[in-house]
C-alpha cells in the first residue's frame, strides 16, 4: 500500500511538472490594506525597468538584489488600471499576474484597488444583474450582429418592464469593451443595490458595422482587431440604431416611451450619440457624451451628419431631461468640445458640462459612467 500511494505521489508530481506547474510566488501587484501597490519583475540582466500604468504613470523601477526590480505606488485613486513593463526597451507582461486586457491589440496586465471597499468599480457584495451575449438581426445591413445586454438583479424573477440605457464604445473597441475596460455591469450593481441608480436594462452594441462581433467571436474566426474601419463614422451605424432598438423592445420588458430612453457613449460612441439623438429626437430623453469624437467636418458625408444646428435646436425644443457632456482638460478633443459647447451656448441650448483632469483615457470614462447613471431615469 505504501508503495502504491508513494508511485502516486511521483505520477501526481511529474504530471503537474509537465504541466509547468511550479510553487506560487508572492502575488503581484501585492496590494497592501493601506492602498500602496508594490509591483515586482525579474530581469536578472536588465539595465533599465520601467512601469507604465495606462496613462497615468511611467515610472523606473529599482533594482531589489540580483535579479529582482520593484516599486510601490502610494497613491492611486481607487479603480481599474492595466499596466505592464518596459524592460530595456521591450515590453513585458507580469507574468505573475493571470488578469489581463486587451485594448485594441495592445494587451495589459489588470488589478482592481479598492483599499476602502467604496470603489464602484469592484466587485463587492451586492445583488448582481447578468449579462447575456444575444445576436439580434439588423435587416438595414443584411446581417447578424452581436451585442451584451446587462439585466439589472431580479430581473428575470420579476414581471416589472425597465429603462433601457443604450452604452457605446469608441474607436477600436466593440461590444465587450464597456463590460471590460470599462466595468459596467459592477458599476450598475453597485449603484443600484445603493440605491444610487435606478433599475435599468443596459445595450452596449457594436458600432463598427464592418464587423459581426468582437475579434474571434464572428464566423470569420480569428481575426485581428483594428482601431479603424471603413464605415466607422459614415453614418452606417446611425441608420442601423433601429435595428438594435426595435430587437430589444421586443426581446426584454422594456418601458414605452423617451423618458424612459438614454443614449450615451465615448469618444466615438459619443459622436454615435450625438447624432442619433439629434436625428431621433422623440425617442432619448437622456443623452451622455463621453469625450465625444466631435468634428465640424461632417456636411456633406451624409443627411445624418447634415444640418446639425437645425436639428439641435428641433431636438431642445422637446425638452429632453438631461443632455450631459464630459471631458478632461488635457483630452485632444477638448478643442472641438469647446467649440460644441459654443454652438450649444450660442443657441441657448441647456446642458450640463463635467470637466475632469488627464485626457483621453478609460479613468475618465469609468467616472462619467458613474456620475451619468446616476442621474438617469429619476422621474
Amino acid at each position: 500500500m505504501k508503495r502504491f500511494f508513494f508511485f502516486l505521489f511521483v505520477m501526481i508530481s511529474l504530471a503537474m511538472g509537465a504541466q509547468g506547474y511550479r510553487a506560487p510566488s508572492a502575488p503581484t501587484p501585492d496590494i497592501a490594506k493601506d492602498g500602496s501597490v508594490t509591483f515586482k519583475v525579474k530581469a536578472a540582466h536588465a539595465d533599465t525597468v520601467r512601469l507604465i500604468i495606462d496613462t497615468r504613470v511611467d515610472t523606473l523601477m529599482k533594482r531589489q538584489g540580483n535579479e529582482t526590480w520593484a516599486i510601490t505606488l502610494r497613491d492611486l485613486e481607487p479603480d481599474l488600471y492595466m499596466y505592464y513593463f518596459i524592460v530595456d526597451g521591450m515590453k513585458v507582461l507580469d507574468n505573475e499576474n493571470a488578469h489581463v486586457l486587451r485594448d485594441v491589440k495592445n494587451v495589459m496586465n489588470t488589478f482592481v484597488l479598492d483599499p476602502r471597499g467604496d470603489c464602484p468599480m469592484a466587485v463587492h457584495d451586492v445583488p448582481h444583474g447578468e449579462v447575456r451575449a444575444v445576436w439580434y438581426d439588423s435587416p438595414t445591413l443584411g446581417t447578424k450582429r452581436r451585442m451584451m445586454v446587462y439585466l439589472p438583479a431580479g430581473y428575470e424573477q420579476s414581471r416589472q418592464r425597465y429603462p433601457v440605457f443604450y452604452l457605446l464604445h469608441g474607436s477600436g473597441g466593440d461590444e465587450t469593451v464597456w463590460l471590460e475596460q470599462g466595468r459596467a455591469a459592477q458599476v450598475l450593481d453597485n449603484l443600484i443595490a445603493g440605491g444610487k441608480a435606478e433599475p435599468m436594462i443596459v445595450v452596449m452594441p457594436n458600432g463598427n458595422v464592418d464587423e459581426q462581433a468582437a475579434a474571434s467571436m464572428s464566423e470569420l474566426g480569428n481575426v485581428q482587431p483594428t482601431f479603424a474601419h471603413k464605415h466607422w463614422m459614415d453614418g452606417t451605424f446611425e441608420q442601423s440604431f433601429n435595428d438594435i432598438m426595435q430587437w430589444v423592445d421586443k426581446n426584454y420588458r422594456t418601458r414605452s416611451g423617451k423618458r424612459y430612453r438614454a443614449i450615451g457613449g465615448l469618444s466615438m460612441g459619443g459622436y454615435h450619440s450625438l447624432y442619433i439623438s439629434a436625428n431621433q429626437p422623440e425617442d432619448f430623453a437622456y443623452v451622455g457624451l463621453f469625450s465625444p469624437a466631435i468634428s465640424r467636418m461632417d456636411q456633406g458625408k451624409c443627411k445624418i451628419y447634415d444640418d446639425l444646428e437645425t436639428k439641435l435646436k428641433a431636438q431642445f425644443r422637446q425638452r429632453p431631461k438631461l443632455y450631459w457632456m464630459g471631458i478632461g482638460k488635457d483630452d485632444f478633443l477638448y478643442k472641438d468640445n469647446a467649440e460644441f459647447r459654443k454652438l450649444l451656448d450660442k443657441n441657448h441650448l441647456r446642458y450640463t458640462y463635467h470637466e475632469s483632469g488627464a485626457g483621453h483615457e478609460w479613468a475618465n470614462w469609468r467616472d462619467y459612467l458613474v456620475i451619468f447613471t446616476q442621474l438617469i431615469f429619476k422621474n
